[in-house]
């Protein structure tokens, strides 16, 4: 059986509820484990795929403020 990466994460996630979508996203930057870094891009996608212009514009603001700080 050949799935994804992005598709094992959706499939891993999709039953979940917010809080332990939460707890995992924490973990993950918290931890700064690199191999959580393919689910957190999963997430990022999805949150992208499914923003419009302006939510996309005001995480492109985050993320700049976020490089500008490190």
């Amino acid at each position: 059986m050949n799935v994804s990466i992005r598709e094992h994460i959706i499939n891993n996630f999709k039953d979940d509820n917010i809080d332990e979508i939460k707890e995992a996203v924490n973990e993950s930057v918290e931890g700064g484990d690199e191999m959580t870094l393919p689910g957190l891009g999963v997430f990022m996608s999805l949150l992208w795929e499914n923003s419009n212009d302006k939510d996309k514009d005001k995480i492109l603001d985050k993320i700049k403020l976020a490089l500008n700080k490190g």
